[in-house]
């Protein structure tokens, strides 16, 4: 099945971009490469490693749920040094932070999520479903 990418709402320069994905295992890479773009063009390339594994679990919890609606991410900029990625999906059921232990082969996604943000993260509830949000911060100033 083809992925359909809704183009951002606004230009990434804006200050927000947002796509809309099918629930599918694909729609972690065009997030990545979403939040990848984003964060060049707004000259804060030392966020996107960080900004792409955030948004790949994010959006892999959301394709899990086994929701029919759109999974919409968005790239907003809070600050000048502040970005904030977010993941709605069709489900209530909120995230768990868990210690899944050494030997767990699953169950690490949100603690990586939590240790990449310094544990600004969070999650919104909303009449169909619910955003989980995550913001990353740069340690040096953003170019003017």
């Amino acid at each position: 099945m083809t992925t359909v990418v809704e183009a951002p709402a606004l230009p990434a320069a804006a200050g927000f971009a947002r796509v809309l994905l099918p629930y599918e295992p694909q729609s972690a890479s065009a997030a990545r490469r979403l939040v990848h773009t984003t964060l060049r063009a707004w000259g804060l390339e030392d966020l996107v490693e960080a900004g792409e594994l955030v948004v790949s679990e994010l959006v892999g919890n959301a394709a899990k749920t086994g929701c029919r609606r759109k999974i919409t991410v968005t790239v907003e900029r809070i600050t000048d040094r502040c970005v904030r990625i977010g993941v709605r999906d069709g489900s209530r059921a909120l995230p768990c932070l868990i210690d899944a232990g050494l030997a767990a082969v699953s169950g690490r996604g949100l603690a990586l999520v939590h240790h990449l943000t310094g544990g600004h993260w969070g999650v919104s509830l909303e009449p169909l479903g619910k955003t989980v949000h995550a913001d990353l911060r740069t340690r040096s100033p953003a170019p003017p």
